[in-house]
């Protein structure tokens, strides 16, 4: 690709194929399209796996689908019998259809594009806008990336109406343009792009499946005849503290990992809490009772030192336990569930504030340090795994995110 720095002032990209060449035309959204009318079934009027006609609802534009629709891999609702629309027009391959409405100005007209329909019957449905190229000015493929760029969702954002739901109508298409190359030139840009999201969503794949390996590692464990330990016997709490060391980092413990929240703390706001932020080291366990349900339990490997809010809990681990085995261990929620309820305090750890005592109380099946080793070996080992391939994931989007920026008008 090369860049038209030396063409700012013509309708060109800043990205380009080096075997393309000329102006790009600007088109008005409205001329390009032409619109249909769409139904307003709900999500109770819809159902999966039948052989009915098949519905787009606005919702799984914001989430659940790609931007270019393969209904050969992509799943939509069918719908339920009696709740057929009198009035539709069923879609075609190269048809788009906009999400009308959303909370956020970003995802207003967020689009899709029906790429393979795979000979089956699909209509729009509630807050969508179809959309057909009826002048064959576009090739399949091309539309649902161009609605997808930065310029065009600019023009968008300018437009939307609304203070807390922001909307738009099929009239606010006459006030966008987009850019149309050569039928080639769109080609290979759907084509680039399209792969790149086919990229995306195998990495997707492959983080689901390390994801879900991690989880059945610790399924398989849970019910091994091991000796039963309660967190009594493994942490011991620690309520080491400091108001007036500003050299060490502030750390936030959540569901996704221990993170750096700041270089330094408000000596102020430590002094005037008067009781001063929890010194947290290499090696010890910091949990949230407030979210112990949604996994917010943290073992520190990566920071020598540091400080935590003084409503985290802060434990070591005893002599004879693994302390990431231990976390890692904790992190699954069948775990919690499942031993929490056995438990004689039961009753008063089901909550999703958890009793601290309670939580001590809790007893495991516990392998012998050779086990747990072993054991946290292979996991952290796969948990690098995941990490990278979720840093290749992350990369992916970025790139895709550039591509859409550089490579339209």
């Amino acid at each position: 690709m090369t860049k038209n720095n030396e063409h700012k002032n013509l309708n060109v990209p800043a990205l380009r194929f080096p075997e393309f060449s000329g102006e790009w035309k600007k088109c008005k959204v409205s001329d390009l399209l032409d619109f249909y009318s769409t139904n307003s079934l709900s999500w109770e009027q819809l159902e999966y796996d039948t052989n009915a006609m098949m519905n787009l609802h606005y919702g799984l534009i914001h989430v659940g689908l790609p931007t270019m629709v393969d209904l050969a891999k992509d799943k939509l609702p069918n719908i339920k019998e009696d709740n057929m629309p009198t009035n539709f027009e069923l879609c075609k391959e190269g048809d788009v259809a906009f999400a009308d409405a959303s909370e956020d100005t970003n995802e207003v007209a967020k689009t899709i594009e029906f790429y393979n329909l795979a000979e089956k019957n699909v209509v729009c449905g509630l807050h969508t806008i179809h959309g057909r190229d009826n002048k064959h000015k576009t090739v399949v493929g091309f539309k649902g990336y161009t609605f997808s760029s930065t310029v065009f969702h600019n023009q968008i954002r300018r437009i939307a109406q609304g203070t807390k739901i922001y909307s738009i109508s099929t009239k606010n298409f006459s006030e966008c343009y987009i850019g149309l190359p050569s039928k080639p030139e769109q080609t290979k840009i759907a084509t680039l792009l399209r792969l790149i999201d086919e990229r995306v969503a195998t990495q997707n794949k492959i983080i689901e499946k390390l994801e879900s390996l991690i989880k059945g590692i610790y399924s398989s464990i849970l019910w091994k005849d091991y000796r039963l330990v309660s967190l009594s016997e493994i942490f011991i709490e620690r309520n080491e503290r400091t108001t007036t060391n500003n050299q060490y980092q502030v750390l936030s413990s959540t569901a996704k990992g221990l993170y750096r929240q700041s270089d330094y703390f408000d000596k102020e706001v430590a002094s005037a809490n008067n009781v001063g932020y929890k010194v947290l080291r290499l090696g010890d366990i910091v949990l949230s009772p407030q979210n112990l349900w949604l996994g917010n339990i943290n073992y520190n490997d990566a920071f020598k030192i540091g400080i935590v809010s003084p409503s985290y809990k802060v434990f070591s681990i005893r002599e004879g336990y693994n302390p990431y085995y231990v976390s890692c261990f904790l992190k699954t929620p069948k775990a919690l569930y499942e031993y929490a309820n056995a438990s004689e305090q039961g009753a008063s750890v089901v909550r999703r504030n958890l009793d601290v005592n309670a939580f001590m109380a809790i007893c495991f099946p516990m392998p012998n340090r050779i086990m747990q080793d072993r054991i946290s070996e292979r996991v952290r080992a796969i948990n690098m795994k995941l990490d990278i391939e979720k840093q290749v994931f992350e990369k992916l989007n970025i790139e895709k995110q550039y591509l859409l920026r550089q490579l339209f008008i």
